[in-house]
């Protein structure tokens, strides 16, 4: 079968930095240059103005092992001291390192000198239940400010957090557990969600108890924070309350250098078995490049922006744009708790229209949700403190990517586009705004030091203007290190299909335009085979967001006696359109729309009109059970789901 991904869709806009933003811009064309003469030395020269090391490295990269890399090895950190001491030493103690704004509205603002006394006390509390160098703490938090200081105690520790997403099961929760062999869970009663509270704890407590296998065996202790006031169980001698022990802890620790391949974290990621993957990150090579990215991506000026990536710590986005990255940097940034649409659809406009937000970074999915509800809420809100946005976890669609730029960003603030994964840590593929011409759709080209390419099957360069699989080249400072205990699953996942090559692959389908940039098509599992064709989900779904009607759509390959699979499409319409329009005849047009927009090829078999799409709580499109309803099976799982009942009304409208 042909790896070549037919290409259909066309992209022509372009949009330069503008004269004012080159002029301050913090990256420029020479960081390519360097990059390009001596790859090594430029991740040294970049680990070593952005971090403070203990012990200076002498060795940069270590590829004797492939795929097991070692980078900076001979170095010593401390990566919390990077992220909180530094900043307070060089004088920047009065600094806001945290705007928190709570879902009921409540809210804090946070100094880094303030950051590190609580990070410091939680240290030592962590130390008093005997967590020390390479022990596993699991997180489940709402997005509060003591998640943050979380990560860095355990970090500061030199010990390895795990944070589970708060919507997760007690099921999910008690499997991430066993696998890491926690020894401590840091939890919260519960934590504001559409309004109301969520609980957290309970989970917590059926996760640690028996589930048919017998009760958990590594945790020792829990710590709560008192967050929801809803009621809660209590195991006397396990579960202590955050509010007695971290206040009373001292405000004295000094952070211990760790080696730069001490592991940071674990982040389990769904696997196609089911089975979580624990993705493995270390501390010098990632914090590197979680740095450099967040610097030269979001062109930082952190004495003057105002950062706020909207993503859950429970995801990668989470840990690399919020906790790391900007607080390695020395950034003032924006922490909600709650969702885009609470208590009123405006919340996030508002939110930054109150902190001055300057840089915003958000999904693909938030961002048509916000097209389907219309310009009018966003109009409603000051925004020009905006200077810049970007979006991270799918392929945007241009119309979307147009939207943001024109109601958001008042058709000025540059678009960055970014394409990365949980397994490479930090930003792969972006603009650099003040140096890149930006083009809607388009992840565009590698960061400076990151080598990309899109081949063949056979592993073969395809060349411009084709399609075929992504992969990353060299290796790269803030790559995984592994599974978490299942070395021989590391490989055969990401690097058993290019092993000749020593190419990582990383499960998406992408091409290369006629200007060399970069699109992502989606996951390789979402390419649908039409006749013979290799189409993109990617692709026809942004046709569809394209029509005037659409809001937001998810295609799917059905099987098909005929044409082997047959493109069926699931698409939201916009409440601004239904108030003028009637939607009889739409599915036909929207047919017909795609095959005047790509070729008779791509033009749905089906097109379903839904009132929602199945989305994980990190707002991915769940194609998967898309296609049991376009195929006519009974739905799969759906606990990952941020509305289970979602499944049975979309079931209900296709029937």
């Amino acid at each position: 079968m042909s790896s070549q991904i037919d290409h259909l869709l066309d992209e022509t806009r372009k949009f330069p930095p503008s004269e004012e933003f080159v002029a301050h811009s913090v990256s420029t064309p020479e960081l390519y240059e360097r990059a390009a003469a001596d790859r090594e030395a430029f991740w040294a020269d970049q680990s070593r103005e952005l971090l403070h090391w203990h012990t200076p490295f002498t060795r940069v990269l270590d590829w004797s092992n492939p795929p097991f890399a070692k980078w900076f090895d001979d170095g010593e950190l401390n990566v919390a001291y990077n992220c909180l001491d530094r900043h307070v030493e060089a004088g920047n103690g009065d600094r806001v390192a945290l705007h928190w704004e709570g879902e009921p509205g409540d809210s804090r603002s946070i100094t880094y000198a303030e950051l590190t006394e609580e990070v410091k006390r939680t240290a030592n509390v962590l130390a008093g239940f005997g967590v020390g160098q390479g022990d596993r703490v699991a997180i489940y938090l709402p997005m509060i400010p003591e998640a943050i200081a979380s990560m860095l105690a355990v970090a500061r520790l030199g010990a390895i957090h795990s944070v589970v997403f708060g919507g997760f099961s007690a099921d999910s929760l008690r499997a991430r557990i066993d696998d890491a062999g926690a020894k401590v869970v840091i939890t919260a009663d519960g934590g504001y969600r559409k309004g109301k509270v969520s609980a957290l704890k309970p989970a917590v407590d059926q996760a640690l108890g028996d589930r048919g296998e017998g009760e958990q065996q590594t945790v020792e202790h829990v710590l709560v924070v008192k967050r929801g006031g809803n009621d809660v169980d209590w195991v006397e001698g396990r579960d202590v309350w955050w509010h007695d022990a971290v206040p009373a802890a001292s405000a004295e620790h000094s952070a211990e250098a760790f080696p730069a391949e001490n592991p940071l974290y674990i982040l389990y990621t769904s696997g196609t078995t089911g089975k979580p993957k624990g993705i493995l990150h270390t501390s010098g090579g990632y914090l590197t490049q979680a740095a450099y990215s967040h610097k030269y991506v979001f062109d930082l000026h952190p004495e003057s922006d105002v950062y706020w990536c909207t993503a859950d710590i429970g995801w990668v986005t989470g840990h690399s744009y919020v906790a790391y990255g900007p607080l390695a940097n020395g950034a003032t940034q924006v922490l909600y708790e709650g969702t885009p649409d609470a208590p009123h659809p405006g919340r996030w406009w508002e939110i930054i229209e109150k902190y001055k937000v300057s840089i915003f970074y958000t999904a693909p999915t938030a961002i048509r949700s916000f097209m389907k509800i219309g310009r009018s809420i966003p109009a409603k809100f000051d925004l020009s403190s905006l200077r810049l946005l970007g979006s991270v976890g799918e392929p945007i669609n241009p119309e979307a990517w147009m939207w943001y730029r024109e109601v958001i960003g008042a058709s000025k603030a540059p678009i960055v586009d970014t394409w990365w994964q949980t397994e490479t840590g930090a930003i792969m593929v972006s603009a650099l705004p003040g140096v890149t011409e930006t083009k809607p759709g388009s992840a565009q080209v590698p960061l400076p030091g990151i080598s990309i390419d899109v081949v063949d099957e056979k592993g073969v360069e395809v060349g411009n203007g084709s399609g075929g699989l992504l992969v990353v080249t060299e290796p790269w400072p803030s790559m995984l290190r592994g599974i978490w205990g299942d070395p021989e699953r590391f490989r055969e996942t990401y690097w058993e299909k290019f092993e000749k090559q020593g190419y990582y692959f990383a499960g998406d389908g992408a091409r290369l335009d006629a200007d060399g940039d970069l699109w992502l098509l989606g996951r390789v599992d979402d390419v649908m085979n039409v006749s013979g064709h290799r189409l993109s989900t990617a692709e026809i779904e942004s046709s569809l967001v394209a029509h005037e009607a659409t809001a937001e759509a998810a295609v799917v390959g059905a099987s098909d006696e005929t044409t082997g699979q047959a493109v069926v499409a699931f698409v939201i319409i916009k409440e601004s359109y239904l108030a003028g329009h009637d939607p009889a005849g739409l599915a036909q047009q929207l047919r017909l729309w795609v095959g005047e927009q790509i070729g008779a090829i791509a033009r749905p078999r089906d097109v379903y009109i839904v009132g929602e799409l199945p989305k994980t709580r990190s707002g991915k499109i769940m194609r998967r059970l898309l296609r049991d309803v376009a195929e006519g099976r009974e739905v799969g799982d759906t606990t990952t789901l941020a509305d289970t009942a979602v499944m049975s009304i979309i079931s209900a409208q296709v029937k």
